[in-house]
């Protein structure tokens, strides 16, 4: 596929060669950034881990200090009893039969669904839906909870989950193109450090094998892993 004006215009300022900072980074994805929306911007992580062993199919979740710029639509699969609290503290839906019903049919227009743990053994059919999709409520990603006004909260306010994928690679959002470099910088180093925070014992080797930030419509912009503070 060609490449339009814009696109070359980009790729030209982004050196293959050159391992930038998080700070070179951030200034930079912004410059090379074509699309006419406020674009996603993601990191891309390899990590030296084998995802295939339990012990390091690494999973967590963090709550960044400026958000991602995009508002999530949240599903709170409860119990009448609980309605009312979830709807007080923002929940865009609540419910569970009915949900439960549209998912088993293919329906996953949601960002993210959080249960209470009497619902679980309900939904625990949804896994293969849900699964793939990263969806799944879990203890450990804090969405299988009984204070779901608290959870709410966090995932409003900025809390992301990230799971590494079987490439061994973790991809999040980490931003808008909208933001400052300083926002994207600090949301990055935030990222990171729960990545790092998350490495398995039995991990050997390098453990950041490479990290890549890219907007929805940029080049790749590789990031030299020395940088980070850790």
């Amino acid at each position: 596929m060609a490449l339009t004006k814009k696109r070359k215009s980009a790729a030209g300022k982004v050196d293959n060669n050159k391992a930038y900072t998080l700070r070179e980074a951030s200034n930079l994805v912004k410059e090379v950034n074509t699309a006419k929306f406020d674009a996603s911007i993601d990191l891309h992580v390899r990590l030296g881990v084998d995802p295939k062993k339990a012990d390091q199919s690494i999973r967590g979740t963090v709550s960044l200090p400026h958000g991602t710029g995009k508002t999530k639509r949240v599903l709170v699969l409860c119990t009448p009893d609980k309605e009312n609290e979830a709807k007080s503290a923002g929940a865009d839906l609540v419910g569970l039969d009915e949900f439960i019903q549209k998912i088993e049919g293919g329906w996953v227009d949601i960002d993210v669904i959080i249960a209470t743990p009497s619902v679980m053994p309900k939904i625990g059919k949804l896994g293969k839906v849900l699964g793939p999709r990263n969806l799944m409520p879990n203890p450990k990603t804090g969405t299988v909870t009984n204070d779901v006004s608290a959870a709410i909260g966090e995932v409003k306010g900025g809390k992301i989950a990230f799971k590494i994928d079987k490439a061994g690679i973790i991809h999040a959002s980490i931003g808008r193109v909208s933001f400052t470099p300083d926002k994207i910088t600090e949301n990055s180093q935030e990222l990171i450090n729960a990545i790092i925070k998350a490495k398995p014992a039995t991990a050997k080797g390098t453990y950041l094998k490479s990290v890549f930030m890219a907007s929805s419509m940029s080049p790749g912009i590789s990031i030299d892993t020395k940088t980070f503070v850790h």
